[in-house]
């Protein structure tokens, strides 16, 4: 009797198998990349039916809670400039030549705004974010009893002084994150 070896032991085939679902996952995050508002408009629906969920269970405060904080988290990396114009490192960098920064003056050149966490990884995380907090809304291990207004006042708070830490920060380096509101140049004009 001739035993014969598989051609593939358990542990190959099941990488295999993950291999080609990261493969999948990975060319549907790839087609979705133009879609922009409709990305986002999914994520809204997801968002609300969390929130549906929250208002109608009356529970899993602390789950929301943390969501809004790391979407707070999430929305300042959007906001900053990948390279902070106040840092001192930076200073070093821009003697060696290596890193673009953002114009202080008038009379310095334009360079495009780069973002610490671009929008497709903005997109991308708060999605996760809110899914993996829509699912843990149906565990009660998750539904830690709070004073639900008082993470409610507190996130408030915690917005209003971070928020307005990040605008003096852009009023001070002159940058803003948006194309809405930027001077707009003709090809004729020189």
């Amino acid at each position: 009797m001739d035993s014969q070896e598989p051609d593939q032991t358990p542990f190959e085939a099941v990488s295999a198998t993950t291999s080609k679902l990261q493969q999948r996952y990975q060319a549907l995050l790839d087609q979705s990349t133009p879609f922009v508002t409709y990305r986002w408009v999914g994520t809204g629906v997801c968002l609300f039916l969390f929130m549906l969920r929250i208002l109608f269970a009356q529970g899993w405060y602390i789950v929301a809670y943390a969501l809004g904080i790391y979407l707070l988290n999430l929305f300042l990396a959007f906001l900053q400039p990948k390279f902070d114009p106040s840092s001192d490192e930076l200073d070093n960098e821009m003697e060696d030549g290596s890193v673009g920064t953002l114009p202080t003056k008038s009379d310095e050149e334009f360079k495009p705004f780069i973002r610490r966490l671009p929008e497709f990884k903005f997109w991308y995380w708060t999605t996760r974010a809110v899914l993996i907090a829509f699912f843990c809304s149906w565990w009660e291990i998750f539904d830690v009893p709070v004073f639900w207004p008082v993470l409610l006042f507190y996130w408030i708070i915690l917005f209003v002084l971070t928020m307005r830490r990040q605008i003096q920060h852009m009023i001070k380096y002159r940058y803003v994150p948006f194309t809405m509101g930027k001077k707009k140049y003709n090809k004729n004009s020189n």
